[in-house]
């Protein structure tokens, strides 16, 4: 019986391998040196993940205390940021109020976004619950804008402070929204904001809110309340019982079929634009969440509202 030769071992694993549905290039069977591995190119999984070479990033600052223990947040800058001032903006995670981080791939890729775009960008981290209830959130976030108004970062990192806005997703679009409907008057000054661009925010957690079942326990923990019959808490954080005539324009942003009900967008909404506050509502279609809604509409459109309210 005569041995089979390479050509014909290698045309029998081929009709083995077509049998099976599979393709290969099969180099050993071909004369000459093996190709040359093709390079694997890295795609991010979101837009918002893309590096910004020309952007520099200053990690772990402090911009506070509470509770014995530093507040820290992340500065990223312009390439040009040191000629000129610029216009800034606080960049908030989400998470539940009780997880997420400042560092977290989506808001670090926001931070570094927003600073290609021009903008003294930070990202804060602030307590979570459950150990930290509200208002310890916001009270950091507060700080957070305190902190960049004052002349010591105005001049380290070249901030105009009149010019300060705020974003956040989920759980950090609520505190955007609560730190832009809080308090009255100027909004240049103190812990007012510019502007503010809200993803996902649950912005009405009392039980007229009709969250998930799910995620109304979550609110409730982070509200400190055992239910929604005895809790001062929930109108409080809510940004929709919060609006006043005084407010900065808002850019909002929710998917039609998420987890927080898209009445709470269309009721907040409502409520900013009977007191005339400059509105801008954007819906999309499917159950995407905060950052996951981010696209290059999506951004080109933030980034214009962001160029309109701050310059």
């Amino acid at each position: 019986m005569l041995r089979p030769t390479r050509e014909t071992l290698c045309i029998r694993a081929l009709i083995g391998l077509l049998a099976a549905g599979v393709i290969l290039v099969l180099g050993a069977c071909a004369s000459g040196p093996p190709p040359a591995p093709t390079k694997a190119v890295a795609v991010p999984a979101q837009q918002h993940a893309l590096v910004y070479p020309d952007v520099t990033t200053v990690s772990n600052i402090g911009y506070g205390t509470a509770d014995g223990q530093p507040l820290l947040l992340d500065v990223c800058l312009p390439s040009d940021a040191a000629e000129t001032s610029r216009p800034a903006l606080i960049g908030v995670h989400g998470g539940s109020w009780r997880s997420g981080d400042k560092a977290d791939q989506s808001w670090m890729g926001i931070c570094r976004w927003l600073a290609s775009e021009g903008y003294v960008t930070v990202s804060v981290n602030y307590r979570l619950a459950p150990t930290h209830t509200f208002p310890s959130q916001i009270v950091d976030v507060r700080q957070a804008v305190r902190w960049l108004r004052d002349p010591d970062q105005v001049s380290r990192y070249h901030v105009d402070p009149a010019r300060i806005g705020a974003i956040g997703g989920s759980a950090g679009g609520n505190l955007v929204a609560l730190l832009g409907t809080e308090g009255s008057g100027a909004l240049d000054a103190g812990t007012r904001v510019a502007a503010v661009v809200d993803l996902s925010g649950p912005v009405d957690l009392t039980a007229d809110g009709a969250a998930t079942s799910g995620f109304e326990q979550t609110q409730l923990s982070y509200l400190g309340c055992a239910d929604y019959s005895n809790c001062p808490a929930a109108p409080e954080a809510s940004p929709t019982y919060q609006v006043d005539a005084s407010d900065p324009p808002f850019f909002i942003a929710h998917s039609t079929h998420e987890f927080i009900p898209l009445a709470q967008a269309t009721q907040f909404v409502a409520a900013l634009r009977a007191h005339g506050v400059a509105t801008t509502f954007v819906t999309t279609p499917g159950t995407k969440h905060a950052t996951a809604m981010l696209n290059d509409a999506l951004r080109a459109q933030i980034t214009e509202f962001f160029r309109s309210t701050l310059g």
